[in-house]
């Protein structure tokens, strides 16, 4: 197991690339919820970013904390960011969310009810 500061340069090219993920989550009744997702990473503050609305369960699972992962899987390639995972409304958290969105995948079309789910990387298994 790694923690962020391992991260290596080919991991964060992996995570950069055009790669979609699935998202886990945990449900109010203790099981996992998992969905396919785009998300973004910050190397700067460890953060995991993904866009989605105020009305979807992995919001709604997000805004009860715990734990969530993200993992994505490209041939023999695979990563898996694990942390602490919230839900934000905040409008300049949401911003940084959409531009990482933008930046990996494609701008996202305008949405009224846009949030976004954090997850603070601590640990990261793979390789890239």
């Amino acid at each position: 197991m790694k923690t962020p500061a391992d991260i290596t340069p080919e991991m964060l090219t992996f995570l950069s690339e055009y790669h979609l993920a699935s998202l886990t989550t945990t449900r109010s009744d203790g099981t996992a919820h998992v969905v396919p997702v785009g998300f973004s990473y910050d190397h700067q503050t460890h953060t995991v970013r993904i866009i989605t609305f105020a009305s979807s369960a992995k919001y709604k699972n997000a805004l009860r904390g715990g734990r969530a992962v993200v993992s994505q899987v490209d041939g023999g390639r695979w990563l898996t960011l694990e942390g602490t995972v919230s839900g934000t409304a905040d409008p300049s958290r949401v911003a940084l969310a959409v531009e990482g969105y933008a930046a990996r995948y494609r701008q996202p079309g305008e949405r009224e009810d846009r949030v976004a789910i954090e997850i603070a990387v601590d640990r990261i298994m793979g390789r890239a």
